[in-house]
């Protein structure tokens, strides 16, 4: 059998760092894409240190020139992992703020994928793997800028499956929930950004954290790795699986929710923002609790 090679995008953090040396580490091809040359080196000399082979390329999915370098590499497996995430009430977000979180984590992904995907009709064979969020799946307050950009990157996801059913090309989801890699946390300091007029703000984001405990990552590392090289075929993926009960029923809640419903009253979430700490985890020994209550 020829030997599949896996192109993880976003490879230099989190999940697509640690998904991309875990491939490696089986023996799998991986070429890790990355977004600047300084985590070009940083993965590079990592690897060397843990006797790991693994071929990392400078890939700026936004980047016109980026993704060009990439159409030239024989792709078996594409996981589009590159993303980041803009926290912030949808009234407050400056526009390049909002523009930018759709362009990294949307635009610049589907128009990677577009020319590896008729590279794979042309061999029909192969698998595209977005990482979605279960804030593609149900919204929250003050992700409302990183939860539309995966909501979309969804229907996208789901569509093209649909297209490339008859080509053999299969499509999958992973939705990944509260895992702490620092990047839930970094979409509660992305404000700090911001050029705009703090005195014209709806909330105070000083006040503001992620509001959901966070999980061990590497969980998650081990059932995306699963999913890329078909040891796991659903669609979609969410982990920790007991969030799929949360999820189900939020989204249930909607078909029944009244436009004037709790008016004048602060929502839970926005409240546990306040009341939490960043980077919180579960207090040790209930890690489980926390699941099942997810």
């Amino acid at each position: 059998m020829v030997q599949e090679t896996f192109l993880i995008t976003g490879a230099g953090t989190g999940f697509g760092k640690g998904i991309a040396l875990g491939l490696a580490e089986q023996g799998e091809k991986v070429i890790a894409g990355v977004e600047t040359m300084s985590e070009v080196s940083a993965l590079e000399n990592e690897a060397k240190e843990r006797k790991i082979d693994i071929q990392v390329e400078k890939l700026d999915v936004t980047d016109p020139a980026d993704r060009e370098r990439a159409w030239t590499w024989d792709v078996d497996v594409l996981l589009n992992n590159a993303g980041i995430s803009e926290g912030g009430s949808l009234a407050d977000i400056p526009e390049e703020r909002l523009r930018n979180q759709f362009e990294v984590n949307v635009f610049g992904p589907i128009l990677l994928t577009q020319k590896i995907a008729k590279a794979m009709v042309k061999k029909q064979r192969g698998k595209i793997v977005f990482m979605s969020s279960v804030s593609g799946l149900m919204a929250d307050p003050l992700s409302g800028p990183y939860g539309g950009s995966k909501f979309t990157l969804e229907a996208f996801a789901e569509s093209l499956s649909k297209e490339l059913q008859e080509f053999n090309v299969q499509v999958a989801v992973i939705n990944p929930g509260p895992y702490l890699t620092g990047f839930n946390d970094r979409e509660f300091e992305a404000w700090r950004t911001w050029r705009d007029n703090p005195a014209e703000r709806l909330f105070d984001y000083e006040q503001l954290a992620f509001p959901y405990e966070q999980l061990d990552p590497e969980e998650l590392i081990k059932e995306g790795i699963k999913v890329i090289t078909g040891e796991t075929n659903d669609y979609r993926n969410v982990v920790p699986k007991a969030m799929s009960a949360m999820i189900k029923k939020r989204q249930k809640e909607l078909w029944d929710k009244k436009s004037d419903e709790n008016l004048g009253e602060r929502h839970e979430l926005v409240q546990k923002s306040i009341d939490i700490e960043p980077a919180t985890t579960p207090v040790k020994g209930i890690v489980n609790k926390i699941k099942d209550k997810l």
